[in-house]
């Protein structure tokens, strides 16, 4: 038997094969009220074959916001909106998590409360733009949370936690990678604290502890996932010390007992997952660039348990039938990849339609 389409363990859950649609934000929520569209619904119910679904970035709190049009999980009518989309999925016999994704300085007061600038570790504006309402905005000079706040926002993730059981998610992911708030911490180009949130590795690493202590004191440690993506350098952030800093992290995490560690592609030569592997006891996922043969390769020499795809998911709501019989893939659709409505989002073709 083709081994991407065996079962594996994740958690409590046997997943029926280790193809993992990967989290991608789509910016087809209410932006004033982050509830999920009801086109939702359909998008993740068309790719419920996957062993596991892990949902686009979903802020924790109105503070977490980064990007319009992105949902949220900390208000009654958003995990209302919700509830239809882990039905839909469900329904379909799938699995599906929801990422928690706190942007951190990687907002804009435009999408924040009351025009709010938004906070970070420490107070250094990242290089580049973000889009908003109206278009590319520079970043803004964040403001570097105060002792006392950073255990608000760990509960921020422990309600959010708890939202997104009541949603009937099956598990959660914590967003740590990707250059938001959790590596904003962990990271010694965005943290510059003199507190007991910053200066030594362990102290840079003690955000992301508690919230993943948060986040499985509400769902157990078998439904909770953390994705890193060490040396992606994405969103102008870097650490003196890579190899160093997430060999800690990731050792750090044994006593959690998590379901699995995502480890998104880098562009790093050195290979992280020797590095990892050996160190976590859980599901191992990795994503990147894969395709069926490289998933299926890295899978039958034992180097991941699951592959996570992005692109081709989003393009191909079938995915896994289509691999099963080597039939052709649809081509993404970059230039709809955050348009509102539902031209490419749930209208490519499967091959059934085609027929």
């Amino acid at each position: 038997m083709d081994k991407l389409f065996s079962s594996t363990q994740i958690g409590p859950y046997t997943l029926r094969n280790r193809l993992v649609m990967a989290p991608m934000t789509r910016s087809r929520a209410d932006d004033a009220t982050g509830v999920p569209s009801e086109l939702a619904a359909t998008y993740y119910g068309q790719r419920a074959d996957a062993g596991l679904i892990i949902t686009e970035g979903t802020y924790p709190s109105a503070a977490g916001k980064g990007y319009v049009r992105t949902p949220g999980i900390h208000s009654e009518a958003q995990i209302e909106g919700w509830k239809s989309i882990t039905g839909a999925v469900h329904a379909r016999g799938g699995r599906i998590f929801l990422q928690l994704m706190h942007t951190g300085r990687i907002s804009h007061p435009s999408t924040q409360p009351d025009g709010a600038t938004p906070v970070a570790p420490s107070a250094i504006q990242p290089a580049g733009k973000v889009f908003t309402a109206t278009g590319p905005q520079d970043f803004v000079v964040p403001r570097a949370l105060t002792t006392e706040e950073v255990s608000g926002v760990v509960n921020e993730y422990r309600s959010a936690t708890r939202n997104a059981l009541a949603a009937g998610f099956d598990g959660v992911e914590l967003h740590a990678a990707s250059g938001y708030l959790p590596e904003q911490f962990l990271s010694s180009s965005t943290n510059q604290r003199t507190d007991r949130y910053g200066g030594t590795l362990a102290h840079r690493a003690r955000f992301i502890l508690e919230v993943l202590a948060a986040m499985t004191a509400e769902a157990g440690g078998d439904r909770v996932g953390i994705k890193i993506s060490p040396e992606m350098g994405f969103n102008d952030i870097s650490d003196a010390s890579p190899q160093e800093t997430y060999r800690y992290l990731v050792e750090q995490l044994a006593p959690l007992n998590l379901a699995y560690l995502h480890v998104a592609r880098n562009k790093s030569e050195f290979d992280y997952r020797a590095l990892l592997r050996p160190l976590f006891k859980g599901a191992y996922l990795h994503g990147g660039g894969l395709t069926k043969e490289s998933a299926r390769t890295m899978i039958v020499n034992g180097h991941a348990d699951a592959a996570v795809f992005g692109s081709h998911y989003l393009a191909n709501p079938d995915l896994v039938q289509r691999f099963r019989t080597d039939a052709s893939l649809n081509t993404p659709d970059r230039d709809t990849f955050y348009s509102p409505g539902p031209q490419g989002y749930i209208d490519y073709a499967t091959l059934e339609a085609m027929v």
